[in-house]
């Protein structure tokens, strides 16, 4: 189950990171999942006592080929309900790109605006707890207007 937050929630252990990285021009970035045929945001389940940034730190470079800030704002989390866990989704800022590890978990990533993420998104597979997510972070982020926008 979705829901948006403004700090990390206590009460059930965090097992899984994502984040939304934003560039300096105001586009992000996503992934492309192979194997489920879908945009992503980046991330994934943590490593054994690896800590949230570490994680984040971990995937973005696996996934993507990028560093990220060291500020990294908490917006949404996922609770899974079968392992009582959460995934925690935050908003990042690229800090640069770097080397992308052998083993390359995703196939590519697009950069790209808010709007545009949200378009493909929906056209793709639609799915709306993905569209909420981009759209949150791109309210926070400045990118898009809480009211009125449709999309």
């Amino acid at each position: 189950m979705l829901r948006f937050i403004s700090e990390l929630p206590v009460d059930y252990p965090i097992a899984g990171v994502h984040c939304i990285p934003v560039f300096d021009n105001g586009n992000l970035m996503m992934v492309w999942d192979r194997d489920e045929r879908v945009l992503t945001t980046i991330g994934g389940r943590l490593e054994t006592n690896e800590t949230l940034q570490d994680g984040l730190d971990r995937e973005v470079l696996e996934e993507a080929g990028i560093e990220i800030m060291d500020r990294r704002i908490p917006f949404a989390c996922w609770f899974w309900e079968e392992t009582k866990t959460y995934t925690a989704y935050f908003l990042t800022q690229v800090k640069r790109f770097t080397d992308i590890p052998v083993g390359f978990e995703k196939t590519g990533y697009i950069i790209t605006n808010f709007e545009t993420a949200i378009d493909m998104i929906k056209t793709i597979e639609g799915r709306e707890e993905r569209i909420e997510i981009i759209k949150r972070a791109g309210i926070l982020a400045g990118q898009l207007e809480e009211a009125g926008n449709n999309r």
